[in-house]
This record gives structure tokens, sequence and C-alpha cells, in this order.
């Protein structure tokens, strides 16, 4: 949630109520009931700060994510700092609306992305930048395996963070919601104003901020409200305000220093304290309401009032399952997957077993590349095989079809006005189910066998059972996914997987650091798309584990085991370049038994299942002109000779721009070049030894007539662009 506002006006208007502070002094200062101070961080405030790798379109820098992870702990706890981490795990219904409004908004920012780099072939500022899919879920899973104390929410988030950090007496909560000054619970600290050098920031002084309006701690609640917030919409209580404000610049006819926000919350906090004398009484009786309007109003105040304050509480903010869902599952599993679900140890099975509800944000997809399905659509099938596991085998033997579960999942073409209903489907194994509980907590060596014979089935991969623990967990668990993924997507070819294994393998062999210096020439939309996909799938993963009885570790399902975006970008890049496997695999002939074997089942298992896996070197020629290293304006960006071989200087990209606009459209060119035959592959130099300009030249410029190319050796983008055709509706299941 948050206070319309509140905060600006704290940070413009109220200087006295932001104070700098020092976490080591404050925890020296604290007096803690356990002799350690301990700071509660609302995780997912704090996901874009910790998120300060360079690049993010690519689909996560997972490697140097992790660094920076630990080095941000480090520092904090050096201090003498117990950290406690809270992320959110639920969507209330109540606050549905603007989940969707939020989802549809970034979805009008995803295609900004595309747009620019589909004009500059480079990632757009980082103004425009949107979090890596899947990163508060795996964020949870990296902070535990640093020894880190973290939940997930059963309700809502902040008020959850709120109830702990007063309950435990912490030193104080570090978040980026005004929710948690209005919450009479710990000092609010900024996630935003943390300077983690020095280990300082903004503390916003609740107290100090009642004093200066004229207030009490017990009237902020209902001035929150007024004011609008996640709750109580801002245009519900806009007669109030009207009001409010009217009646105060008539006794206050100096017009104040500050902005319009400014004096509402100054009139709102006048006519609260004129009408609100008692915390006992929420809703004031001289506010003129309508019945809807009350309950609405008394729902969003009681948003903010905690356990520990009163025992008043709605029987809507209840976190018992819903009790439909409850006959297909077991007390025994139930109380399992509330556990795991808060410990932050399982993904989608609490949901699914409790509310029958689940949700998925924005990925990075492109509304305009029909030839890649949505993410949503490519694990339709994986899900519905989750949902047969937890909910087909009822734990007293009653065969019930269980309600078809609903699906939030945000992709291209779906409108987000209802839930899509998508039903559970049984597995396919040899063997008999033995149930959940005891899929779950058996203790028989055959058990164990079915554990992974669930996971595989799941993803329809039951071929590779021989190979595990053959191979490393991590790259089993990608040669699963691939195969999954390359079985869906029927425009997937043997260069896409190439550049998914490669990549997995080359991975383990290289330092954060050194994955940070990898060069691109340009960025492909595709490869985006493709690496969104891989990320996305590795949560599906998790939630195939957790309601599998967790047969794979969760160590190997991380994506920093076996994804890097850009490690992936230049891999693809070159697997479409056709050049050898030996310098696809950083010329380093021990990765090629390992690559060799995962691509020969992959291929296997394809054409088992009636998929032909075919060759299909891409020709998408870019429709930006390349600045390379011999551009003299090139040289002004980077002197040192270093950086992206496509960086285009400010000036071309203004006057690209400049023409775009005087041409009224951006038109946008979609061609593909396709050779069906195998493309054998040729013998080129390794990666480091090639031109800065080699993928450009060897990708691009292969296949491209003579007489479209300038003088030298570049494509002539002259001719007609045209729109891809948008995604309508998804295909059928």
């Amino acid at each position: 949630m948050g206070v319309k506002g509140l905060q600006s006006f704290m940070d413009r208007c109220c200087p006295e109520a932001c104070v700098t502070v020092h976490l080591r002094d404050m925890a020296k200062q604290h007096s803690a009931p356990q002799g350690v101070p301990t700071l509660v961080v609302d995780g997912m405030a704090c996901l874009r700060h910790w998120y300060s790798c360079k690049d993010w379109v690519s689909g996560g820098q997972w490697k140097e994510y992790m660094a920076i992870l630990k080095n941000w702990v480090e520092a904090i706890t050096s201090a003498g700092i117990r950290l406690v981490f809270f992320f959110d795990g639920v969507v209330e219904e109540q606050k549905r609306l603007t989940w969707i409004k939020r989802r549809r908004r970034v979805n009008g920012d995803v295609c900004k992305i595309f747009a620019h780099i589909k004009a500059y072939g480079e990632q757009p500022c980082q103004e425009m930048s949107v979090l890596p899919s899947g990163l508060a879920t795996f964020t949870r899973f990296a902070l535990k395996s640093l020894g880190q104390e973290v939940f997930c929410s059963v309700r809502e988030a902040d008020y959850e963070i709120a109830s702990y950090a007063r309950e435990h007496n912490c030193m104080g909560i570090l978040g980026h919601d005004t929710d948690f000054i209005i919450f009479d619970s710990a000092p609010y600290l900024s996630s935003a104003k943390l300077r983690i050098d020095t280990l300082t920031t903004v503390l916003y002084d609740r107290q100090r901020l009642c004093h200066t309006l004229g207030l009490a701690v017990f009237h902020l609640p209902l001035l929150a409200c007024l004011l609008g917030n996640d709750v109580v919409y801002e245009e519900r209580m806009q007669h109030i305000r009207n009001d409010a404000l009217a009646k105060y610049r008539k006794f206050n006819p100096t017009s104040y220093p500050g902005s319009q926000q400014g004096q509402i919350i100054l009139a709102v906090s006048q006519f609260v304290r004129s009408c609100s004398e008692s915390h006992d009484v929420l809703i004031p009786p001289s506010l003129k309401l309508s019945p809807v309007d009350k309950e609405l109003l008394e729902k969003g105040v009681q948003s903010y009032i905690l356990f520990e304050q009163t025992k008043r509480r709605s029987s809507e903010t209840t976190d018992h399952p819903a009790a439909v869902y409850q006959k297909y599952v077991s007390p025994t599993i139930l109380q399992a997957c509330r556990e795991k679900h808060v410990a932050a140890e399982g993904f989608m099975v609490y949901s699914v077993v409790s509310e029958g509800m689940v949700e998925c944000s924005n990925s990075l997809e492109d509304e305009e590349d029909t030839q890649l399905l949505p993410q949503a659509i490519v694990y339709k099938p994986c899900r519905q095989r989750i949902y047969g596991v937890l909910l087909l085998h009822t734990f007293n033997d009653v065969d019930i079809n269980p309600p078809p579960i609903k699906e939030w999942f945000v992709y291209p073409g779906n409108p987000l006005k209802e839930p899509e209903l998508v039903p559970p489907i049984p597995l396919k194994i040899q063997c008999d189910h033995p149930g959940l509980d005891a899929l779950w907590f058996g203790k028989e060596q055959e058990v164990s066998s079915l554990r992974l014979a669930c996971f595989l089935a799941i993803l329809d991969c039951q071929d590779f059972a021989d190979l595990y623990g053959i191979i490393e967990e991590h790259l089993f668990v990608t040669l699963c996914l691939v195969t999954y993924i390359t079985v869906q997507v029927q425009t997937m070819s043997q260069e896409d997987v190439d550049a998914y294994l490669s990549q997995a393998v080359c991975l383990t062999q290289k330092s954060p650091q050194e994955l940070q210096q990898i060069k691109l020439p340009f960025l492909c939309s595709r490869v985006i798309q493709l690496g969104c996909l891989y990320v996305r799938g590795l949560s599906y993963l998790l939630g195939a584990n957790c309601a599998s009885g967790c047969p794979i570790t969760s160590e190997a399902l991380m994506p920093w085991n076996s994804f890097d975006g850009r490690l992936f970008h230049s891999k693809y890049l070159l697997a479409h370049s056709s050049v050898e496997d030996l310098v696809l695999l950083d010329n380093n002939p021990s990765c090629l038994s390992v690559f060799d074997t995962l691509r020969t089942k992959v291929k296997d298992v394809c054409l088992k299942k009636g998929r032909e896996l075919q060759s299909r070197p891409r020709r998408d020629t870019p429709q930006f002109s390349f600045k390379t290293r011999e551009d003299p304006r090139h040289k002004e960006r980077h002197p040192d000779g270093e950086g992206l071989g496509n960086q285009l200087d400010p000036r071309g990209i203004h006057h690209s721009a400049e023409r775009w606009r005087g041409r009224g459209e951006v038109r946008r060119r979609h061609q593909v070049y396709e050779n069906r035959g195998r493309h054998s592959r040729g013998n080129y130099p390794s990666a480091s030894q090639q031109h800065p300009d080699f993928y450009t030249q060897q990708y691009h410029n292969r296949g491209v007539p003579a007489n479209r190319r300038d003088s030298r050796g570049r494509f002539n983008h002259r001719g007609r662009y045209h729109l891809a055709p948008r995604w309508s509706q998804p295909p059928p299941s």
C-alpha cells in the first residue's frame, strides 16, 4: 500500500520529520530484548536497489546479483544488526484492481522497451528499466542461501512487517512505503536513501509528522484512507477532501507555500482532528457516508490496526484457506504447504491448495513477435500437471473432480478482466500414485524414485530418469527445461537449443566480473524473450519440485547456476552465426562431451515426441546502423576503445529519432531468412580473436545480397517496413 502524496509532503513540507540516521549508531542505542538489534526489511521495496547490475533486459545477471546481495548483507550484519526479510506472498482480493492497473501500466513500459531495442539495438535508459522475471522469487532463496531469515506473507506483507516489528521491538523497518508511517510500529527507514557504504539513511519520524499536522498517532489510519491508498481508492473520498479543502482555505486565506497536495494533506488533517477524538471509534459518526463507502472506509482503517493493538479483526482479514479446496488435501499437507510458504521454501503450492488461485506478473515479451508464444501459454501444461499432483489424489480416496484453478497471468492478449480457469490434469506415470501424503512424507526407497518420476512427468521428460546423478544436477535441470521449451515452442531451432545448452555448460567457469565484460554488438529482441522464457521456466520447476516432494535440490533450480543474460545473448549470436562447437564453448575441449550429450538427448526426446528439431540460422536484420569502434563519434564516448560494439552516440540517436518523427511513424522490419537444411559449422576463430564486429558481419551479412550492402559491407536499410500482427487472444490450449 501507500498513502497518496504523503512521501513528497514529508520530503518537501515537513523536513523536521526527515532525519538522517546512522544504522550502526541506531543499533548501539537500541534496547533489544534478545541483545541483538533487528532490522526488518521489506524485500519487495529493496529489489530495485539490490539489482544494480548494468544489464537488466537480457534475462538477469544472476551471478553478479548474488555477489551484490552478499556484499549488502555483510555490510549491515557487520554492524551488529540482525536482518529479517519479508516478501509478498499473496495478492489480496481487495487490492486486485490496483494490481491489475499496475500490470497494465507495466505492459505499456514493456512495449516501449521492445520498440527501443528494435530501433537502436541497445538497452534503453535506466528510467525505462524493469526488473528481471522471477527476481522476487529467486531473491528469497538467495537470501536464505546466505544464512538470512526470510518470511513470505500469507496476507498483506506491509501488515505482517509492521506486526513483526512491533511484536519483537525491532530497531526499524527498512522499506519504501508510507504505510509504515501510518502503522504504529517500529521507526520507518528509507531503503531508497540508504547508502550501504556509510550505512546512513533517512528516518521518517512518525511523532514529528503528527506534531506538524496536529494529530495523534491513532488519527493516522483515518487520514491515510481519506487521502487515498490501495484499499480506499483516491476518487472514493474526493468529496470529503473537497469539503475539507474549502473549509481549510476559508480559515487560512494566506496561500500555503507548499504544493496543492500539501494543502490537501493539511486540510484533511484539520478535518480528521475536528471530527475524531477517540481511538476507540474507527469511523467518526459525523462523517456523512453512504453505507458502501462507510464499509470500505472501515475496512481501510482496520487494515492498519495491528494484532497486538486490538482484538478487533474482521472476518475478511482471516487467513484460513478457502473451504472449497480443503477436501482435496489432508490437514497435514495443508499445514506443510503453509509452513513452506511462510519460510520462503515453496512456490505456487500453497496458493493452489489454499485459495485455488495463482498470479504471475509481467514478463519481457514482445507482443509483435508471433513466432514465440507467451510464457503463460508455454508453461500451461506444466502448471496443469502441478495442479493435478496437488489436487487429483485426495487424502480420503474420494474420487472428486476439483474445480479449476483461477490464474491471473499477465501476457500479450490477456485483458485481465477476469481470471482464466485452468483445470488440473493427471500425470502419466507407469506406477500407481500413492497420494500426496505418502509422496511428501514417505520414507521408503521407492518413494524417492517416485518423487523424481513425478517431477519428470510434470515436464513430460521421463526419458531423462537414467541421467539423474550422472550429470551435474543443474545441467540435469537445464536439460529438462530446454527440452520442455523445445517441444512446446515449434519455432525453436537447433541453434536456439545450442545457445541455451552452451551457456549453461560454460557458466560455471565464469566469474561475475568475466560475465560483465562480455561484449555484445547489439541486442536482439527475440533473444531477450527467450531469456525471459527460460528464467520463468525455472520458477515453474520450483513449483513442480515442491509438488513432487522435492526430489531436486533448490540450489540446482536457481538461475545463477544455469543462466546469465549477457552470456546467453552472446551464445545465441554465435550459434546463429554457424560457428563450430568448440568456439561456442569458449574453445574449452573439456566442455564438448557434456554439451554433445545434452544436445543429443534433447534432439532424441524431441524426435520421439514427433518434434523434429531443425537447423534454422536466423537472418533477422536489425533496423539501426551500427556505430563501431572505428566511428570517431564512438571513440568520443569510449576513449579507451572499450564498450559495446553497437553503442550509438547521443547525437546519432537524436538524429535518428528526428528522422523517424519526420516520417510520422516507426516502421519495423521483421524479415526472416530460413534455411531448412542443416547448416554446416564453419571454422571460425575463437571469440577472443574475433573482430569487434564479428557478430554484426557474420550474423547479419550472411545471406544478404551484395547489392543490399553498403561500401563497408553493412546492410543497406532501404525498402518497406511492416508491422507484425499482434496477439489478439491466446491460441486454444
